[in-house]
This record gives C-alpha cells, structure tokens and sequence, in this order.
C-alpha cells in the first residue's frame, strides 16, 4: 500500500510546532465531562532572560522547565482520504501540517503557591 506525503505549506515553510512534556499526571476535574479540546489545564509564560526557561501554572502548582532541542525533528499529518476515480476505493494521503523541531521539558517537582490561598484564608478567619 503506497501513501503520499504532501507538504501543503507553500514558500512560506511549515509551521512550527513545539510539545510540551510533564513528568506525571494531569488530571480534570471529576465535574469536566467533555472533549479534551480546547481544555485550559494552565498558564504557560517565558521569561525575558537570555535561557530559554518557562513557568506552567496549574492551579496552585507552578512548574519551571526550560526549552530543549529534538534530536529528530517531527512532523504533525493530517490523515486525508480520497476516492479515486471509478472506483470505490479510497486513497489515503497525509498532508504535513507542521513541523515540531523543540519541546518544553518540566522535569522537577512543582512548587505549591500558597498565597491565593492563605490570603483568602486569612480574611476568612478575620470576618
């Protein structure tokens, strides 16, 4: 069975694409019933110094990772199927979407941020 690659990017090149990877679990919460589509798990922000280091916020956790080179570059496909002609066959393409050349990696442990919770503590135990 032979299947294309096509590369639909034009001259403008592929769109990069970078994985971020966690060390663990992350789990929804047990009320959340839907697809993982469009889930917000957290905040992601770089720092302005010259390593390339992130923070991931995920509740009251923060996570703090730093920006690593692929060996290997990956690419993202798209699964295409399309009928050829006079038959009833499909032929499968799969068209590049993107090119992923980095991950975040957050391998240490995350740092509780208690300070939403101690102020909202606080005021609760002042009233």
């Amino acid at each position: 069975m032979e299947i294309r690659v096509k590369c639909g990017c034009g001259e403008e090149g592929c769109s990069e694409w970078t994985i971020v990877e966690l060390q663990g679990v992350v789990d929804s919460q047990s009320s959340f019933q839907g697809s993982v589509q469009n889930l917000e798990i957290g905040r992601l922000c770089h720092s302005d110094s010259s390593q390339e280091s992130y923070t991931f916020t995920v509740g009251y956790h923060e996570l703090t990772g730093s920006k690593v080179t692929l060996k290997k570059p990956l690419l993202v496909l798209k699964k295409l199927q399309k009928c050829t002609d006079g038959s009833s066959e499909k032929e499968t393409e799969l068209q590049v979407v993107g090119i992923i050349r980095s991950k975040i990696l957050f391998k240490t442990r995350p740092k509780p941020l208690f300070s939403g919770i101690t102020s909202l503590f606080c005021s609760c135990l002042l009233l």
